[in-house]
């Protein structure tokens, strides 16, 4: 992750970066590439990044809470979370903005330090009402229009690992991290 990208973006986008305490997520299309994998006894198969996923974790250890908030309901979601430490789940969510304004008024947050990312109509009340409002490239045209950023990675692919590098560049917290590993491994 080079300093490039915090350096291309807006001056008032990186003030509101810095101010970030919960970043929420869409699961389908944001964590994996939204396709969708049946098999023949019905049964789903989801594929999600791993380079997210660790982002995810340095974010929660910088101290960024998570969560995911997604219009479908999967086994799949329940295990990746809990297998990153993801404690905000909130599945088969048809209305997603009441969802993110009750898990923020039970954390004591305000939108305004939320960055919330999704990639279709259902998420574009909290693009549009958080602080920072993301998308990735595979988003509907109209949908990027309302985005503050739109990801330079597709979303599966390392998108979210974009947001999360970003965010701790943002807050200054990434040198440490990165720091961290060089000389005795990640931080506890």
């Amino acid at each position: 992750m080079s300093h490039e990208l915090l350096a291309s973006l807006a001056p008032d986008l990186v003030e509101r970066l810095r101010h970030i305490k919960l970043l929420a997520l869409d699961v389908d299309g944001v964590l994996t590439d939204g396709r969708l994998y049946f098999h023949a006894d019905g049964s789903e198969l989801k594929a999600f990044n791993t380079l997210d996923g660790h982002g995810l974790k340095l974010a929660k250890r910088a101290g960024i809470q998570v969560a995911l908030i997604t219009g479908r309901s999967s086994p799949m979601v329940t295990q990746r979370a809990r297998a990153l430490g993801i404690e905000h789940v909130q599945q088969g969510v048809e209305r997603k903005l009441p969802a993110l304004e009750s898990l923020c008024d039970s954390l004591g947050l305000a939108l305004d330090q939320v960055a919330y990312c999704g990639d279709d109509l259902p998420d574009l009340p909290c693009i549009h009402r958080s602080a920072v409002g993301i998308t990735v490239p595979g988003a509907p045209c109209y949908l990027r229009q309302h985005a503050d950023w739109v990801t330079q990675v597709a979303g599966g692919h390392g998108a979210v690992r974009e947001i999360t590098d970003t965010l701790l560049m943002a807050q200054g917290r990434l040198d440490d991290i990165i720091d961290s590993y060089l000389s005795n491994g990640p931080l506890t």
